[in-house]
């Protein structure tokens, strides 16, 4: 067995792997597509923009699609729409083991948010547990965990039996599917994110579906600050315009999505079959017929059957030159932001935290690099011994 470097040896990746590299479209496509829109002197919300929109809504199967400046802008101002359309009120339901923004979009909104606890085999949202957390709460904003589908139809469920909203934080699910569904069209919106570490890249973006018309026309006044062209702002928007830069990108990109996601997908396949041999190491556990985005590649490891725990872990694979993410430790009842606005004792959240670590994994990844990664893996719990 070959010396770890942690424990003195040469690094396997002397010149590192890191742990994303954006699958960014070829150059001449994205110019040849902004060029005309470019010398006519339209740069922001103009027809790639409503091209980009009409793509997405046809590939979905949704009525409407709203391209807005981020993920983050999107989640701010669905919610901000089912407020003023449908009066919602009272806490927002979620996990806690998600990224920031969603939590963010609610605080933003002035709404309280309530943590649940995720499944600790699948990470998504607990449904036992956001069912008996539901009492009182406004809406329910689940997510679609590093692009694996969240059971969008069972969350649904919930909202519909307590008679509340559903939104989806889908910001990693560009092209996953629920049993054959596209994802995109479950609960009252969802908003997809197009930042680079996405399936689809803009650059910067998001994408927020709806099959309400009246959501939709909200959304479009929205992102230009309420104002439908007079001036006389109909209400409190903001600017959340996507411009026709980031619109060229993400046309470009489309046409390459389905090649890069049969690549994720069938990277991350090589993976999970690899270390399925490691004692005490598992990967995210998804619904047979889902198909997962694979935004993140995550494992979870259990110290005591591994020889190791997570951070060990990390620390061999960062000796060796291989970049990795705690995502997500700490879970966002943790973080300073929300931990006294939105305390909550979610002890499986707390412990799925401590043993996650999602590694690289993107088109440029060679099978040599992966296989090696996994020999580290394997090899990790010897590690000072």
């Amino acid at each position: 067995m070959r010396r770890l470097a942690i424990d003195g040896g040469d690094p396997m990746f002397p010149h590192g792997v890191p742990f994303v590299r954006p699958p960014a479209p070829p150059l001449d496509e994205v110019v040849a597509r902004l060029r005309p829109t470019y010398e006519q002197g339209a740069m922001t919300n103009g027809p790639l923009v409503r091209e980009l929109e009409a793509a997405v809504a046809d590939r979905m199967g949704v009525a409407h699609v709203v391209a807005v400046s981020s993920c983050t802008t999107g989640l701010i101002l669905a919610l901000a729409g089912l407020r003023h359309l449908d009066g919602l009120e009272g806490p927002v339901l979620m996990p806690s083991f998600t990224f920031s923004a969603g939590p963010h979009s609610v605080a933003w909104n002035d709404l309280g948010v309530r943590f649940a606890e995720c499944d600790p085999l699948s990470f998504q949202l607990d449904l036992v547990d956001a069912h008996a957390r539901l009492d009182g709460a406004g809406a329910i904003m689940a997510t679609h965990v590093f692009g694996a589908p969240c059971r969008p139809e069972q969350v649904e469920a919930l909202g519909a039996e307590a008679g509340i909203p559903v939104l989806f934080d889908a910001a990693h699910g560009f092209g996953g599917r629920r049993a054959g569904r596209p994802l995109g069209g479950f609960g009252e919106v969802e908003v997809f994110s197009m930042t680079p570490t996405k399936p689809l890249v803009a650059g910067e973006g998001g994408l927020v579906c709806t099959d309400r018309a009246d959501l939709a026309e909200y959304l479009h006044l929205a992102r230009e600050y309420g104002n439908p062209g007079d001036y006389d702002t109909r209400f409190v928007g903001l600017n959340g315009r996507l411009s026709e830069m980031h619109a060229a990108v993400a046309l470009a990109s489309i046409e390459h999505i389905d090649e890069h996601l049969a690549t994720r997908r069938r990277m991350a396949a090589r993976f999970s079959d690899a270390i399925l041999g490691i004692p005490g190491v598992r990967v995210q556990a998804i619904d047979e017929g889902d198909e997962s985005t694979f935004k993140d590649f995550t494992i979870a490891v259990d110290a005591l059957e591994y020889g190791a725990d997570r951070d060990t872990l990390v620390s061999v694979l960062r000796a060796e030159g291989v970049d990795t993410r705690n995502y997500f430790d700490p879970p966002v009842h943790r973080q300073r932001s929300h931990a006294t606005r939105s305390p909550a004792d979610l002890p499986v959240t707390d412990a799925v935290a401590r043993t996650v670590v999602s590694l690289p994994l993107y088109p440029a990844l060679d099978d040599a690099t992966i296989d090696g990664i996994v020999e580290l893996i394997a090899a990790a719990p010897q590690a000072n011994a």
